[in-house]
């Protein structure tokens, strides 16, 4: 079972022919913005929802790694819906990557080369220059925005 991102569906070259998922959220992605792929899928593409408890132990992984702050929700789904299913994602996104590697979760990179190796990172103010474990909106401190740093 291969677990379809965005950027799976927004490629489209070189997909194997195996059985597709994606969790909703992916849909409305393409759907937001009027993509006609969508309509080539047709009865290829299943979709389906993750569970609850599958949420929270990727927000766990990502929160632990920093990249929580780099994952939209729907990011957090599709990691989610493989760790459901065990199936292999499909994306080109490095933070989905990162957090699949934590967690064991099998993942192939569709149009790029793919992530080398685990990243954890850091968040540090623009303003005051005060480092995070976590992303923030803005700095408790100074109200600035942050900035994502590889973790040393």
């Amino acid at each position: 079972m291969l677990i379809l991102d965005s950027s799976a569906l927004f490629s489209m070259e070189g997909l194997p022919d195996e059985d597709f998922l994606c969790p909703p959220g992916v849909i409305d992605e393409l759907a937001k913005y009027n993509d006609k792929r969508l309509d080539l899928w047709g009865d290829l593409l299943r979709v389906s929802d993750c569970t609850k408890a599958s949420i929270d132990k990727v927000t766990e992984a990502a929160r632990k790694s920093g990249d929580l702050g780099k994952l939209s929700p729907v990011d957090i789904t599709v990691l989610a819906l493989a760790v459901d299913t065990g199936g292999t994602i499909l994306t080109d996104d490095y933070s989905i990557q990162n957090v699949s590697r934590i967690m064991g979760i099998p993942f192939r990179p569709v149009g790029m080369s793919g992530i080398k190796k685990v990243e954890k990172w850091n968040y540090q103010c623009i303003g005051c220059g005060k480092w995070f474990k976590e992303k923030q909106d803005e700095c408790p401190i100074c109200g600035s925005g942050m900035k994502a740093c590889r973790k040393r």
